[in-house]
Order: structure tokens, then sequence, then C-alpha cells
């Protein structure tokens, strides 16, 4: 009986896995009646005021129910004066290459309101939407509903979001040089000359200089005004320039929208409230390309990061970009 039980078990297994092993009957899928649409937004990081956000919007209906007429994008803020959706759809070609194949005219926006007429007989359509972010959305959400019109009457609607815009500030490519524009203010976001530095003399945070010495490594530092001499050698403060600021110093901490490299990291608004500046020392020597400081000002009003993005040791200058959080 044992051995019956044990064939009979093998037997039923035998069935089982061939019949899981067949390949099921192909047959083409039935194609869904009616105008249908779906949306991905293929911006990525913070959404920081003056950047974009980018949506690709895809629409379509059966050929032979009618043709789109038109497609719209409605925001909750409205966008900045470059907001814009695409007149064309793109495909890929094998090389990776975007080919546009244009389907209406450009496009108008009124207010919060942006919208494409299709010129072309097409039943099916990607376009791409990008919403400049305003100054009015800072700290606050924002919302967007899409929706596209058929021939045959038929409308379709997709929301996305909310979407909170990132507080903080941004600032790129500024350039500061040795004994010229090398005073920082973070409070303006700007780099000055020693003479302007004394008409803003409460608003300077940080002096950059470059030194090399055969007994010490020096090279390109960002020190505070208040800083010990000996990390300021050479320099004649401007009347009334003397601010302490804290500053921590960070290597391979290459934010996507300062570098603008391939690195896919990104400094958000927390990253600044979670700082601890305890024991920060007020100075940042032999700074190097794709490295940064971490800042905070002397009244404890903002934060900054202030990310390198290249070093001329011959011009005796730094390129920097930078990101800056109010705290109070």
């Amino acid at each position: 009986m044992q051995l019956k039980y044990y064939s009979l078990l093998l037997l039923t297994f035998a069935v089982i896995f061939f019949t899981a092993c067949q390949d099921e009957e192909y047959s083409l899928p039935t194609l869904e009646g009616g105008l249908h649409n779906d949306c991905i937004k293929r911006t990525l990081g913070p959404n920081v005021v003056g950047l974009n956000l980018e949506f690709a919007y895809a629409m379509a209906l059966p050929k032979a129910e009618g043709k789109i007429v038109s497609a719209q994008v409605e925001a909750s803020i409205a966008g900045g004066a470059a907001t814009y959706m695409e007149y064309r759809s793109f495909s890929t070609n094998s090389s990776g290459v975007d080919v546009p194949v244009t389907i209406g005219s450009p496009s108008v926006t009124s207010a919060t309101k942006t919208e494409v007429i299709f010129t072309k007989d097409t039943c099916a359509a990607t376009l791409r939407y990008f919403y400049i972010i305003p100054e009015e959305a800072r700290g606050k959400t924002v919302k967007f509903t899409f929706s596209a019109k058929a021939s045959n009457g038929q409308t379709v609607t997709y929301e996305m979001g909310p979407y909170t815009v990132a507080k903080m500030d941004m600032k790129l490519d500024l350039v500061v040089s040795d004994n010229n524009n090398s005073y920082i203010s973070i409070a303006d976001m700007a780099v000055y000359n020693a003479a302007t530095a004394a008409t803003k003399a409460a608003n300077i945070d940080l002096v950059y200089l470059y030194r090399t010495y055969t007994t010490a490594t020096f090279n390109h530092a960002l020190v505070a005004p208040a800083a010990n001499p000996d990390y300021k050698p050479g320099i004649t403060l401007p009347a009334g320039v003397g601010n302490s600021a804290k500053i921590w110093k960070v290597w391979a901490l290459r934010d996507q929208h300062l570098a603008r490299l391939q690195y896919g990291i990104y400094i958000d608004d927390i990253d600044f409230q979670e700082l601890d500046f305890s024991g920060a020392p007020d100075y940042a020597i032999n700074l190097r390309a794709e490295a940064g400081t971490w800042v905070e000002t002397a009244d404890g009003k903002y934060r900054a990061y202030i990310y390198i993005n290249k070093i001329d040791n011959t011009k005796k200058e730094m390129t920097i970009s930078i990101k800056r959080y109010q705290m109070k």
C-alpha cells in the first residue's frame, strides 16, 4: 500500500509540474474603447523655485472612434512665464535620440491653464509639460489637472500631486577670487569685492583666500571674518566686516542641482533643519573641486551648503554654487 501511495503521489506531482510548465496560448489583448490618459512626473529631487517640474502626459483612443483635438493642464498656482506644454510628440530612435513629431500648434498659457490645440489627425500622443516653479509657490504645495478632448465629444482627466515646493533658495556659478571678489554674503547670495563689502559689512559671512606654503597645506579656503588671524594671512578686512560663521567641510556631497553631474544626490529643506553645528570651526581650508561646506551664519538666521564646482590654482579662484535655507 505504501508503494502505491508514493507512486500516486509522484504521478500527481508530475502532472502538476507538466501543467505548470506548459506555455499558455498567446492572444492579442482586446482594445478597450474610449479616450484614455496617463501621466508621469519626470523630474526628481526637491522642487526648487526657479526650476521646472516636467511631466509626460499620454492620451489615446481607438482610431475608429475619432481623433484627439486638444490637451490641457491646469495648475493650482500659476507657473512662471516660461511654463509651456510641448506641441510635439517624441519618439526615441535606435541611437537613443528623441525625434519630434509636430501634432499641434504651440501651447498657450493663460493664468493657471496651458493648452495645446491639435492640428494633425492623430488618435494617440504623449506631450511633455514644463511647469516653472514660481516664487508664489515657495513653501506651499502645487497640484495639476491634465485633460484631453476627442472629436467624438469624450473628455478625460488625470490628477497629479500635490507636490511640496521647497523653502530653500539656490544660486549657481558664483566666482570668488583671492584679493578681489573674495567676500561672500549668505544673506544676499552674492560675492563682493572689498569696497562693496565695506558697504554691506553686516551681511558678510565668509572670506575666500588662496595660500600655498611649504610647511602646511592651506590652498583654497573659506574663513569667517572673525576667525583667528592665522587663517586669514595677509587679509585686511574692510571696515565693519567681522561676523563669525560656523563651517563644516564635507567631501563628495555632489548635490545634483548645484553640481549638475551624474550623481543622483539632492539636498532638501530637512537636511538644513537637522544639521548640528555644535563644535563646528569657523574656517575650512584645503578645499577641492566637488567638495563643499555647510555654513551657519552668526545670527543663526541662515544655513547654507556651498558646493565647489571648480578651482583654479593659477587664477587663485573658485566657482561655487549655493543652496540656502532660512531658519528664522
